[in-house]
């Protein structure tokens, strides 16, 4: 990947459907070169952009990430079962030393995550242990990851307002319309209105006012991801920790805002902190933990899973090198 590459990506982390003619003077090429680029990065899976759910998301309905253990024979084939789940959007595979998957599972109620977890997820024949931790409280996940290909006048031209960090509003209804809108965006989140239009049966206008709708209430959200190895953090850690609840509320403030942050979550168990970071090497490892336990002295660390390879990654279809190579669209809502 080039730097113009590279520049493309950040740009669309933060403005993920703005026109390549509005891109275009900021990162000092032409709207045809932007396209051309971008249509080269999917298609060669370097890079992708889709609808995810947004913070309200997380408020109103089910976030969980699950453990799963299995015989060594069998982590392979276990991950490509799982990873055809609609509801585990997320599929890693672990580093041995601990359980051998870990998944990001999103449901619509409490009972419907429950009965995925132990009703389909524990009966699969290779699954040997489960463990399940509820989301009580997201604080930081890739939606607000950025590669830091910009410089600071190109970011205030972006997002001038800060509109990334926006509060969610009110949770409106989601019909039938709109969860086909959001499984078309789910697959490629720079559909155009008209092409969403001819699919959803309806005319341009619709199209706009759902997505202002939805967008504007954090229903949904669009999220640009690359293959990791070409960001130069390769390592995928997650930390599980303990820290007392009056400490919390501060996750955000502490360990959201350290350097290659791509999840902070509360979550329920005696471990009720959990915090995924991608690192340079397995060197940084320490010093992450070191770094966060500064921030927030009264963390404990109990657990660190370093993650071996992405199976799928929110929704998103991954080969060994963390390129796309296919999509199982999310449908959480």
């Amino acid at each position: 990947m080039s730097e113009l590459d590279l520049a493309l990506v950040h740009a669309l982390q933060i403005r993920p459907r703005a026109a390549w003619s509005d891109l275009a003077p900021l990162l000092g090429v032409t709207a045809v070169t932007l396209a051309r680029r971008w249509e080269r990065l999917t298609r060669e899976g370097l890079a992708w952009l889709a609808a995810v759910p947004g913070r309200t998301f997380s408020r109103t309905r089910c976030t969980a990430f699950v453990l799963l253990s299995c015989a060594p024979v069998d982590r392979e084939r276990l991950a490509a079962r799982v990873a055809q789940l609609t509801e585990a959007v997320t599929v890693e595979l672990t580093a041995p030393g601990g359980a051998d998957l870990l998944l990001d599972v999103l449901a619509p109620t409490p009972a419907a995550l429950h009965e995925f977890v132990t009703g389909r997820l524990a009966r699969l024949p290779e699954v040997t242990g489960v463990e399940c931790l509820f989301a009580t409280s997201l604080y930081a996940d890739g939606t607000r990851w950025r590669l830091g290909s910009l410089d600071a006048s190109q970011l205030m031209a972006l997002d001038p307002a800060g509109n990334g960090d926006r509060d969610a509003g009110g949770a409106p209804a989601v019909d039938a319309l709109d969860r086909e809108l959001l499984g078309a965006l789910a697959e490629d989140g720079r559909l155009g209105l008209a092409e969403l239009a001819q699919r959803t049966g309806t005319s341009a206008a619709t199209v706009r006012r759902r997505l202002h709708r939805l967008t504007g209430a954090d229903v949904v959200a669009f999220r640009c991801d690359v293959a990791p190895a070409l960001t130069g953090l390769p390592v995928a850690v997650t930390f599980r920790g303990r820290a007392p609840v009056r400490d919390v509320n501060a996750l955000h403030r502490t360990l959201g805002t350290l350097p290659e942050c791509r999840l902070v979550a509360a979550v329920t168990g005696s471990a009720n902190i959990l915090a995924t970071y991608w690192l340079r090497d397995i060197g940084a490892v320490q010093h992450r933990e070191t770094t966060m336990c500064a921030r927030l002295p009264s963390l404990e660390i109990t657990d660190r899973v370093l993650g071996e390879r992405t199976v799928k990654r929110m929704g998103h279809l991954l080969d060994a090198d963390g390129r796309r190579t296919g999509t199982c669209p999310i449908r959480p809502w």
